[in-house]
């Protein structure tokens, strides 16, 4: 008689944006280099690292390669007696000719509402298409879920990489994920099991994360 295999243990991934920075909703900073948080930003991480330590256990403290994900996923790794480890495919998405360029200014262009209303079709002039960012981060979140099965992890990442995520674990159309927002240091909880992710919570800001749980 064969032996049914007992379902592996899902993985919750808390995924975090990165605290303010200096150019928080002014530029299109990308992946140019150098950005660091703000006062305001150190502040948002410190309170950030305050609302994941209440839970019970995090296995692993993970950030995209740039400063201000790494300087926000800092004390929270700290918390935890934990290295921040660092993640490739959770990386901003690579703005090209774009990158570092103002927002006010970016508004006015015609390909703008294309970004907003059908960003599946849109690839950022010699940059990254949302498609492709979106195929990468998720691969990404489910190589570290099959490494953490079972585990809590941190996952800390920029704005449009996890409203991606979270479209894909919804199952909504990409053309459709500027609808959904994610603050500035929010939370965003997924549990990945065998049968499929399920969001626990978005742009979570406040509440308390010892009520994560699906009912």
């Amino acid at each position: 008689m064969t032996r049914r295999r007992k379902p592996a243990n899902p993985t919750l991934v808390l995924f975090v944006r990165h605290g303010q920075t200096p150019t928080t909703g002014a530029t299109l900073p990308g992946r140019a280099p150098g950005l660091h948080l703000a006062d305001t930003g150190r502040e948002q991480a410190e309170a950030a690292a305050a609302r994941i330590a209440v839970l019970s256990s995090i296995a692993a403290v993970y950030a995209s390669p740039m400063e201000r994900t790494r300087e926000t996923a800092a004390p929270i790794a700290r918390a935890r007696k934990l290295r921040v480890r660092q993640a490739k495919g959770l990386i901003e998405c690579d703005f090209g000719r774009w990158t570092g360029r103002k927002l006010s200014e970016l508004r006015k262009l015609e390909s703008w509402q294309t970004v907003q209303r059908y960003p599946s079709g849109f690839t950022f002039p010699g940059g990254e298409s949302f498609s492709e960012m979106q195929t990468r981060s998720v691969d990404c979140v489910h190589q570290l879920v099959d490494q953490h099965r079972g585990q809590t992890i941190v996952a800390v990442s920029h704005a449009d990489v996890i409203k991606a995520i979270v479209a894909s674990a919804t199952g909504t159309h990409l053309d459709l994920f500027q609808r959904i927002v994610v603050s500035p240091c929010s939370i965003t909880a997924i549990l990945y099991s065998t049968s499929g992710p399920m969001v626990l919570t978005v742009n979570s800001t406040g509440d308390d994360l010892r009520s994560l749980a699906p009912s």
